[in-house]
């Protein structure tokens, strides 16, 4: 009777998932279509618990450990889901992320000593799902924690001499010990440890060099592998719900991972093999000439007396929590019949989606904001583009620098409205770490300061002018 019932609960969880990642797609769905794929994964989960049985029809057991271990890693992440801030969900996707691989990783490991302690050999065929487990699983632990010092900046990017070809040789190793592992009968653990070593030390090497505004894709592909890793697990389980959720993840991961690619003018294989980024190429640092400032009066005049004004939403706008602030001043400025769009590159911020999340949180119409391909074309027609905290997502060196880290990389072409204003708190570089020609543009005027004390200056001051 159980069985039934458990097969019946996973089918209803695998519904949850897929209804949830669709609800995803939508901001004013995107609170409900979460609620709607944990309640399935809660219900997964228990039917799990209670309603499993072996061939010998026990049950699960071990209650106070798998309970005790759920109100330990609920309450742990109740707490730092709670204290964590909008700018620093980044590093906790990537931190969460790398826990799910390691989880994959040991689900392989527990499954192979399983087999062993029957007194069996696993069939090439669970082998493989076993080494496939561990390999992504691992590789994806590493790199997320390698990813997750880097965002907190307790790491800098930094590679070892000839980075990609040791990569090369990494994989190549996996692949060949991977194998071999298969092809033994019976299998030996050392290879397993082996194998576990190489894929962690894989993971820290290719994601080391990798830093600026390349790291949205990077996480973006640790987070498919760990969806993989999930999935490899469902098959060594035979358990529905949990091969349904890791292939969604994978899939959706590895699709965004594609695009975010193509937005970034990469090759997949350029990112799997860590040879993007970094800080090391050119930077002709100091040699842009003269900057100049404008007052916030000045400021408020120029936008409300434009016809057309583009907001570029950055990861300053977020450290400074100025995104209601800023829907007010879009508020007010349409009331004085200008036009207000934002202009959103796929990689603003530092995760992928971060702007879209951010903008929700306050109220902004979704319709008003237009990605990257949409918003260049608006450029020439719009008489002032107020860039808040972006850096890298509109550096023009990206178009005309063939020397500079970014260069091929699709950015919002700002320079081609009338006027722009950068609100920035100094002449810092952005997490590319190079210089930004926008800055010193002759149609650029910087407004420096914290930007949500700017834009509360600026809403004043236009309220004045009415």
């Amino acid at each position: 009777m159980s069985a039934p019932l458990l097969e019946l609960s996973y089918l209803l969880a695998s519904i949850t998932f897929i209804l949830g990642l669709k609800m995803l797609s939508n901001p004013e769905s995107a609170r409900r279509g979460n609620a709607i794929a944990a309640a399935g994964m809660f219900l997964a989960i228990f039917a799990t618990i209670f309603l499993y049985e072996d061939a010998n029809n026990q049950k699960l057991g071990n209650y106070v450990w798998i309970f005790g271990g759920m109100i330990a890693g609920t309450i742990i992440g109740y707490l730092m889901a709670k204290k964590v801030k909008m700018t620093a969900m980044p590093q906790m996707v990537s931190f969460f992320n790398g826990m799910g691989g390691a989880c994959a990783a040991v689900i392989s490991f527990v499954e192979f000593n399983h087999v062993l302690h029957q007194g069996t050999t696993p069939s090439p065929g669970l082998a493989t799902v076993m080494i496939l487990g561990l390999i992504i699983g691992s590789v994806s632990f590493s790199g997320s924690m390698i990813a997750y010092g880097k965002l907190e900046e307790k790491i800098g990017d930094k590679g070892l001499p000839f980075n990609q070809i040791i990569n090369l040789i990494l994989l190549g190793a996996l692949a060949v010990l991977g194998v071999t592992f298969i092809l033994q009968q019976p299998p030996s653990p050392v290879f397993l440890y082996i194998i576990l070593g190489v894929s962690l030390i894989y993971g820290v090497l290719f994601v080391m060099p990798i830093g600026g505004a390349d790291m949205p894709v990077v996480i973006s592909l640790l987070n498919s592998f760990t969806g993989m890793a999930a999935a490899f697990g469902g098959f060594l389980y035979s358990n529905q719900a949990m091969l349904t959720g890791g292939i969604l993840v994978g899939s959706a991961g590895t699709i965004l991972t594609v695009l975010m690619c193509k937005a970034m003018n990469r090759s997949l294989m350029n990112v799997i093999i860590g040879s993007f980024g970094g800080n090391t190429a050119g930077d002709k640092q100091g040699s842009h000439g003269t900057i100049k400032e404008i007052s916030v009066s000045d400021a408020a005049i120029l936008l409300s007396y434009a016809q057309k004004v583009a907001v570029v939403p950055g990861y300053g706008l977020a450290v400074a929590q100025a995104q209601h602030v800023c829907h007010e001043l879009d508020k007010l400025l349409e009331e004085k019949n200008v036009e207000v769009f934002y202009a959103i590159h796929p990689v603003a911020g530092r995760m992928p989606g971060h702007m879209n999340v951010l903008l929700a949180e306050a109220d902004v119409p979704y319709p008003k904001l237009l990605e990257m391909e949409d918003a260049n074309p608006q450029f020439k027609s719009t008489d002032v583009v107020l860039v808040i905290g972006a850096n890298d997502v509109v550096n023009p060196a990206a178009k005309n620098d063939p020397s500079s880290p970014i260069y091929g990389m699709p950015v919002l072409e700002v320079w081609e409205a009338k006027n722009i204003i950068v609100l920035k708190r100094s002449m810092g570089k952005g997490y590319a770490g190079i210089e930004n020609e926008l800055f010193f543009h002759p149609k650029t005027r910087m407004l420096f300061g914290d930007a949500k004390s700017s834009l509360q200056n600026l809403v004043a001051e236009v309220k004045n002018l009415s």
